[in-house]
């Protein structure tokens, strides 16, 4: 076996695979045969971005009007003031409305974002989530203010099983599951996932994402399925089945939600693999590549589609009314509802998160709106409404499509939350066959890359080390949208019922009567026969997660240490890497005598073991099944690298994967020099939304300092909070209290090296707003700093001075600038420094070094 082979076998399908497709669509639609898609239209080589509806078939869907619920929707609308079916539109947060909101304002819809608990509280129980849902419910249907009585709905990100609920079952995330490749497995972790869901009181699920990952340096990579089409496209059918049930069959029963495929549409095909970037797809490929989640869910029956944050072509999707209302609603037929994503509305060019007549316009139907902007946006589109800037007709639109998913939801006759099927029956949340089903997707999501001498599956009698920092970290092995949104701050503790990838060895290795040794650095008091080493990403979700190239731990390379020392001294190593997406690991997997690509396994890290170790007589437990849904780079800029490319060339291709009794593909000897990027004119982000990596957010007072890991903290001369610039917390606001020298600053645990920006004459630039007036006489130091108290500093005081308050304005400063005054830009180990013992506030965001930007700074020396 053989990448030639592989290769030559995966492009003699292509044409298979395409002609599947159009097949696919054709059963799909109700269109006449004429009209219906042929192998010359799903081509992904189309080159004209002129609008052509005739891409895009009528989807023949499940769910069909029905005369009688369409005349409930006219008599309930014909009684509804302009306020009520406004409110109906309306999607807050539970962390910014009052059960008295609710009851004054009716809204149809509610959220809770990652990390938002009821109380405030990570630690809500199931029984905190049933009693917000019921107060909120009962609120809603309470006319005494609002003259309404119609349900509210809440919509939870439950991506992964009820991510947000302590102890819930948490499966691996989808980039594993496109690995498993089961489609039907999919439908039972769907199913599963409604059901806790019904237990905590929630009507209704953000899932699933239908994302065709296409640049694997996007930081949501791990919620698409594959970097291809075909899987996406049936796997959404799956999660909408499973979510809602089958549209002929318990079809949004008493343990079934609402679904959502999202993001409509492109998202993961943005250029550079920027997060909320710009999809430059002509709008065929847009069909063929990002569509096909959307024919496979719609046609399923599912009820709504979220909105996405990206472009296309340079316009906001929220906005687009080609895509939501000719496309999407008008020529695909979809007749639920269109939501929006966290306030995206508000990047609409005109909008803001208070003001946006253009997205409903467009074919929005509900707009989520988090944060305090909700009463200013309701209050606006009703006064759009009677001025006749968005039409009456729009808005009964909007409210019929969200009755008409409520209706046949049974929302109007369901008992309250409080009082549903399986509301309140917490055995279920991480119930034992529920975990089983998890363990089934870990254990089938799991790839092999390289079993050098058969090594795997490995004797549970042996003696066995078991070393890094993923071993025994079920918050690691989770990833993003694990209880918190970016899946940091939590402990083993926080995920009761799971089981660490460490614990599911131990028990194996025990029952056995082998041994076993946990040693996170590898320093081990018996010689073991192998070495099983867990390592990977840190957790993180949108925005946090995008990355320059695929280089693993690029300028920090601990982990290749760990494995290096362990087979210096003759310990065969066995790499469990837990990934978020396929990265270049060529060093790791030369230090390794096997390599699984564990992707974020979830709550049931027992399912790794029950692959890698055979039966205590010696026979195979469960083989390998996982096979790669995402090419495996050759080199760390192969961040595009997708099955049917003209240029395709990957280390490992797409359908990879070995199973016990397959032939080694990887030797000891893949190339390990860093393929560098000479397009020295690209920024360096080091801050957009939080701290990129390896640079770490901390904050001093008094010479102490500590690394910000919430979105507020504070000592005696700082303190920082987060808030929104343009997107969801994208920027810090500082308050220098005046007790004694307060800093923020950007921080790597390592020096890095940054000569080559020197040498192109590259600008540190950042957003910088003077919150309030204050005194003129205030200091405020830019520094950077290097190693052994080496130190470069400006002051930028008097341009902060000159500043207006409370308007955002771009500072840069000349890199020399910082030589000058001391610093080695060979060590830099704290990039951007704001220090201050005056008493001052300030808010930044958008750090990045600019090179060629040097004869244009705003500070020169």
């Amino acid at each position: 076996m053989n990448n030639l082979i592989i290769n030559n076998n995966l492009n003699q399908v292509a044409k298979v695979m395409m002609l599947a497709s159009a097949a696919f669509l054709t059963a799909c639609s109700d269109v006449p045969k004429s009209e219906q898609v042929n192998e010359a239209d799903v081509s992904i080589n189309g080159s004209n971005i002129a609008q052509n509806i005739d891409i895009w078939p009528k989807l023949n869907m499940p769910v069909k009007k029905d005369a009688k619920l369409e005349q409930k929707i006219k008599d309930i609308l014909s009684t509804m003031t302009l306020e009520q079916k406004v409110a109906q539109m309306i999607q807050p947060e539970i962390r910014d409305i009052t059960v008295e909101d609710m009851r004054k304002y009716g809204f149809g819809s509610y959220l809770n974002g990652g990390g938002a608990f009821p109380n405030n509280d990570k630690h809500a129980t199931p029984s905190d989530w049933i009693k917000l849902a019921e107060d909120l419910y009962q609120a809603s249907v309470d006319d005494s203010i609002d003259g309404s009585s119609i349900p509210t709905i809440w919509g939870t990100d439950a991506v992964h099983g009820h991510n947000n609920v302590i102890g819930a079952t948490l499966f691996p995330h989808n980039i594993g599951l496109g690995a498993a490749n089961n489609p039907e497995l999919i439908e039972k972790i769907a199913a599963v996932t409604a059901t806790e869901v019904m237990v905590t009181g929630i009507d209704w699920v953000f899932a699933p994402t239908v994302a065709v990952v296409r640049d694997d340096r996007w930081g949501r990579a791990y919620e698409g399925y594959s970097e291809d089409p075909e899987i996406v496209r049936e796997y959404s059918a799956s999660i909408v089945k499973g979510l809602q049930g089958h549209a002929d069959k318990d079809f949004l029963g008493d343990s079934r939600v609402i679904s959502t495929i999202k993001h409509f549409l492109g998202d993961g095909g943005t250029e550079e693999g920027d997060d909320q970037g710009n999809n430059i797809a002509t709008e065929q490929e847009l069909f063929d590549i990002h569509g096909q989640g959307y024919v496979g869910g719609l046609t399923a029956g599912a009820q709504s589609v979220m909105a996405s944050f990206n472009s296309w072509h340079g316009e906001k999707n929220h906005g687009n009314k080609y895509l939501l209302t000719t496309v999407l609603k008008e020529k695909m037929g979809f007749d639920g509802f269109v939501v929006g994503d966290w306030n995206g509305h508000g990047q609409i060019p005109g909008c803001t998160n208070e003001n946006c007549s253009q997205t409903v316009n467009a074919g929005l139907d509900i707009f989520m709106v988090p944060t305090d902007a909700w009463k200013p946006l309701y209050e606006n589109t009703i006064a759009q409404v009677i001025s006749g800037e968005i039409p009456q007709a729009r808005i009964d639109d909007a409210v019929s499509r969200i009755l008409r998913v409520k209706l046949r939801a049974g929302i109007f006759d369901k008992p309250s939350p409080a009082n549903r099927a399986v509301s309140g029956k917490v055995e279920l949340i991480g119930a034992a066959p529920h975990r089983e089903v998890a363990r089934q997707a870990v254990r089938e999501s799991l790839v092999l890359l390289k079993n050098k001498d058969n090594i795997l599956p490995l004797n549970p009698k042996a003696t066995i080390l078991v070393a890094g920092d993923g071993a025994d970290n079920i918050g690691k092995q989770s990833g993003g949208w694990s209880v918190t949104w970016q899946g940091t701050g939590n402990a083993n503790s926080d995920f009761p019922g799971a089981t660490s990838i460490y614990a599911g060895f131990e028990q194996v290795v025990s029952a056995a009567g082998g041994n076993i040794e946990l040693a996170v650095d590898g320093e081990f008091s018996t010689k073991p026969d192998v070495a099983i080493v867990v390592f990977g990403e840190e957790p993180y979700a949108e925005g946090t997660g995008d990355i320059a190239n695929l280089d693993y731990q690029r300028g920090n390379k601990k982990d290749l240490a760990l494995l290096k020392k362990l087979k210096a001294q003759g310990i065969p190593v066995i790499s469990v890497f837990i990934s978020g997406r396929p990265m270049w690991v060529n060093a790791e997997l030369n230090a390794s005598n096997a390599f699984v690509a564990a992707w974020l396994p979830g709550s049931e890290g027992s399912g790794v073991s029950e692959v890698l170790f055979t039966k205590a007589d010696g026979t195979i437990n469960y083989d390998f099944k996982g096979k790669l849904s995402f090419s495996w780079p050759k080199s760390a800029l192969q961040a595009v690298l997708n099955r049917f490319d003209t240029t395709y060339d990957p280390l490992l291709p797409y359908g990879f994967g070995l199973e016990y009794r397959d032939e080694n593909v990887l030797a000891d000897d893949l190339n390990e020099i860093v393929a560098k990027d000479n397009n020295i004119s690209r920024e360096l982000v080091l801050f957009e939304q939080v701290a990129k990596t390896p640079w770490k957010m901390s904050i001093s007072s008094g010479g102490e300092s500590e690394l910000v890991t919430s979105s507020i903290v504070e000592m005696p001369a700082i303190k920082l909070k987060t808030m929104d610039k343009s997107v969801q917390e994208d920027a810090r606001t500082i308050t220098f209290t005046g007790n004694g020298k307060g800093e923020v600053g950007l921080k790597s645990n390592f020096v890095e090296d940054l000569r080559s920006y020197a040498e192109n004459s590259a600008t540190i630039t950042f957003s910088l707003r003077k919150d309030k007036e204050q005194s003129t006489t205030a200091k405020v130091m830019l520094e950077m700093h290097c190693e052994k108290d080496c130190l470069g500093t400006v002051d930028i005081s008097r341009k902060i001075a000159d500043m207006p308050v409370n308007e955002w304005q771009e500072l840069s400063v000349d890199l020399n600038c910082f030589i000058e005054s001391g610093a080695n830009m060979a060590r830099i180990n704290k990039v951007f420094v704001l220090s201050s013992n005056d008493e001052i506030t300030l808010s930044f965001a958008d750090i990045k070094l600019r090179p060629k930007s040097a004869e244009q700074a705003s500070i020169s020396c």
